[in-house]
């Protein structure tokens, strides 16, 4: 019988990845990350990635697997995730899931629609005539065909060219889309504490940031990639390209940061407010949620592991 697997989730800056390290090291656990820049060599001291040393301790997947100027899909992801899980368990051990991106958790533990992959000439096509049209045009478009997919990705321009994708290639709206259901069970456990907490927090992170040098690490990838792929531009990392450009002094820059990553916060706060499944909400943070993570790991997975 395949076991449950846990899954450690919340907003940033909670303290997710730091709990997670400690279970697995007393319960030889391997993490799966779950967070959409880990994965990505070179963003390390904005993704507060953990450290070299920390990656040695436990055993990590889907962390530095992909270049910045790679793209990663939900698919994609899901595919990466699954067979790092169903590796782990032929080995006799059990992974757990962490991070903050909560569409990736969903998709995991709920699945996704079975989409078609990227075709680059339909999606060229498709950019160039929202160009000449517009979103209004295009929504209306996507809105005759399925109001519901229309209400759901509403004039957001990449939701919308991507509805659209779908619709052309396959003649049938997202919505309507036969589903890829979830290849294993997941138990949830996600770190609930109060907003007010969390903002002083994400503040001196971001200050922190830029003292262990993130205006280098950007400087640097940068160099590396001008074309500025999507990874660069993540929370946390286009606040600092504005600021190398000269757009605000480092100050403004410090504070974009971190109402940057404050307005991220509140939306995994509304994201994660309707997780379905076996979800439990623990209130606290950081070392003060170790308890908490420690019972409910027992309660629910302690008499296998």
């Amino acid at each position: 019988m395949t076991p449950v697997i846990p899954v450690l989730a919340g907003p940033t800056a909670t303290g997710k990845s730091a709990l997670a390290l400690r279970l697995a090291e007393e319960r030889g656990l391997e993490i799966v990350n779950a967070d959409a820049t880990l994965v990505y060599r070179g963003l390390d001291i904005g993704t507060a990635k953990p450290s070299k040393a920390e990656l040695a301790r436990v055993r990590h997947h889907l962390v530095d697997v992909l270049e910045p100027d790679e793209a990663m899909s939900v698919v994609r992801f899901l595919e990466l995730a699954e067979a790092a899980i169903a590796e782990v368990l032929a080995r006799g051990k059990l992974p757990i899931v962490v991070g903050g991106t909560g569409y990736y958790i969903r998709a995991l533990s709920e699945g996704i629609p079975k989409v078609p992959p990227p075709e680059p000439g339909l999606v060229a096509e498709l950019e160039a005539e929202l160009k000449r049209r517009g979103v209004d045009a295009l929504f209306e478009e996507l809105h005759r065909a399925s109001p519901e997919d229309a209400a759901r990705v509403g004039k957001n321009p990449r939701r919308l060219l991507r509805a659209l994708f779908i619709l052309r290639k396959t003649g049938v709206p997202p919505a309507r889309l036969p589903w890829r259901k979830p290849r294993f069970a997941y138990k949830k456990l996600v770190l609930w504490p109060e907003r007010g907490r969390l903002l002083p927090v994400i503040q001196a992170r971001a200050r922190a940031q830029f003292e262990a040098g993130l205006v280098e690490e950007v400087r640097g990838l940068l160099a590396r990639y001008p074309a500025m792929p999507t990874a660069l531009q993540t929370i946390g990392y286009k606040e600092v390209v504005r600021y190398l450009r000269g757009e605000y002094g480092l100050e403004d820059a410090i504070e974009a940061d971190w109402r940057a990553v404050w307005r991220y916060a509140r939306r995994q706060y509304t994201w994660f407010r309707r997780e379905p499944g076996d979800v439990t909400y623990l209130p606290r943070m950081g070392e003060e949620a170790w308890l908490g993570l420690s019972d409910w790991f027992s309660l629910h997975f302690g008499v296998l592991y």
